[in-house]
């Protein structure tokens, strides 16, 4: 087995794999190597419900940790004037209950549609809409019965739906995990990478300013979009998703949150002229970005229609400008050289998957972790999985795109015209006869359920306009009780759960009592 592993790059990526292979991997040397100077992207995250297979792995306690990242909860993404008429609907962690083997969202078809299906089908809209923490403030999790004690489960292993996910700053959540990290015997090299040298088995050193030549058996590329060991010195092809996603560039702001009640427990990702705007509530603050593509505006028209949008005075706050490169690179292992994070692969942040693909890449690194001789076999379907997992998010978030009824500017009507991927198109055309099951969605794992592809084809209004004939056949008597059921339960959960902001006040003082 490979007994040395240098990480190049610090920041959430290099944090996160020095985390989590000091503690998968114990009979394994790992160092990391940052600079002190090298500014980080991250200005606040959102991420997948999967990222609690991440933190309960490292045995790091959502009470321990949360309060020290500024976190918040985030329950769903609402999408805000997708349809161009500022109306909005919930994409929410929660699978729809089932009435005859069809879901509610079938049965929603059928009726009469006074509701809207989120709202009629889930109980998180109603959460999202009253601002309600999912834990109570004794910190039991709201009417639910998932298991909470994962231990050393990986996301794969996630079988029911995890009703939530994380808001947080990223920048101390890598100062977090560096602590974690540090303490388990990681080697923490603060020193600037000055050259890297390669020889024919791959990478063969790395030279650095002050430590001289820095060896491995397995070098972790972490170092954004340089991706500075698998694509400047390797030279590992990266294919370009602009064809259809075109946003290249975000702008972001840090604003205080003077109204802490309103502190909301999902991302927002309402559109703009030529893109979109997130919303991250963290604790503290509220992150803002704009999220965009330059051959439709100027990074300083992007950043006054940004500040423009929000509620609050912005004037004083500096925006931090970020260039993305959207796509994947070819392979992200490539002989001795593994690539995680931006220096792999990064699409659309509509969908929050950056740190989703970070911690996929990180556990199927764990999952085919070299030996001491080469083998292909291991890289060979360690790129093919990241690929699958890539190329799958990717169709999806095309979707929100063609999908949009937004057309009142030049961006909005070009992205209509994006060519379809060749697996997007057959789902589409599915879609249009009827809603989607775990059979005709992407095929291999990525991440989104059949509840996902769904959700947002019925919010953007690109699905069928009737439920399948077989629902003709049953009663609607067990359908109707479904939703009064989702109804009762969401009204309890709101009277009984305290503000998102509430618990969290109660959480952080807490910690520090603790």
């Amino acid at each position: 087995m490979a007994r040395n592993v240098l990480i190049v790059g610090g920041g959430t990526a290099g944090w996160m794999t020095a985390a989590y292979l000091s503690k998968a991997l114990p009979g394994v040397s790992v160092s990391l190597i940052e600079s002190a100077t090298t500014g980080r992207i991250g200005v606040g995250e959102a991420t997948f419900s999967t990222i609690r297979h991440f933190f309960d792995y490292l045995e790091l306690d959502e009470r321990e940790w949360l309060p020290q990242c500024a976190g918040g909860y985030k329950l769903a993404i609402r999408f805000q004037n997708w349809s161009g008429d500022g109306d909005h609907f919930y994409h929410p962690f929660e699978r729809w209950n089932r009435v005859h083997g069809f879901s509610l969202a079938e049965w929603w078809l059928a009726g009469d549609r006074t509701d809207r299906f989120d709202e009629a089908a889930f109980i998180t809209p109603t959460l999202c809409a009253a601002r309600r923490s999912p834990r109570a403030i004794d910190g039991s999790l709201y009417g639910r019965t998932v298991s909470e004690d994962l231990g050393q489960s990986t996301m794969l292993d996630q079988v029911e739906q995890f009703p939530y996910a994380y808001h947080f700053d990223a920048d101390k959540v890598a100062a977090f995990l560096s602590k974690y990290a540090i303490e388990r015997g990681v080697r923490h090299i603060v020193d600037d990478v000055t050259d890297v040298r390669t020889d024919n088995d791959g990478i063969s050193g790395v030279e650095s300013s002050e430590h001289g030549t820095l060896t491995a058996d397995l070098y972790i590329d972490c170092t954004g979009f340089r991706s500075l060991m698998l694509a400047d010195a390797l030279a590992e092809p990266f294919e370009s998703f602009a064809d259809v996603l075109p946003n290249n560039r975000a702008v972001a702001l840090r604003v205080p949150r003077a109204v802490t009640e309103e502190m909301e427990p999902y991302t927002t990702a309402q559109t703009m002229n030529c893109g979109w705007r997130w919303t991250i509530p963290l604790y503290e603050r509220n992150g803002y970005g704009y999220v965009y593509c330059d051959r439709y505006t100027t990074p300083e028209q992007a950043e006054a229609e940004l500040r423009a949008s929000i509620p609050v005075d912005t004037s004083g706050l500096e925006a931090n400008h970020i260039r993305m490169r959207i796509g994947r690179s070819r392979r992200s292992w490539v002989a001795n050289c593994v690539a995680i994070g931006l220096a792999s692969a990064f699409v659309e942040p509509l969908e929050s998957t950056g740190i989703f693909f970070i911690q996929h890449g990180i556990e199927e690194l764990v999952r085919f972790f070299p030996g001491t001789d080469d083998n292909a076999w291991l890289r060979e379907e360690y790129n093919r999985r990241v690929r699958h997992v890539v190329e799958g998010v990717k169709s999806f978030l095309v979707m929100h795109f063609v999908g949009a009824a937004r057309n009142d500017t030049e961006y909005w009507r070009d992205v209509k015209l994006t060519p379809l991927p060749q697996e997007l198109e057959r789902i589409l055309k599915f879609a249009e006869n009827g809603l989607l099951d775990e059979q005709n969605i992407y095929p291999e794992y990525h991440g989104f359920e059949s509840y996902s592809w769904n959700t947002m084809i019925l919010g953007l209004g690109i699905g069928p306009e009737t439920p399948r004939p077989a629902l003709r056949n049953f009663r609607t008597g067990a359908a109707d009780a479904g939703f009064a059921d989702v109804r009762k339960r969401a009204a309890a959960a709101v009277e009984s759960l305290p503000s998102c902001y509430e618990y969290l006040d109660h959480l952080t003082r807490d910690s520090m009592v603790r």
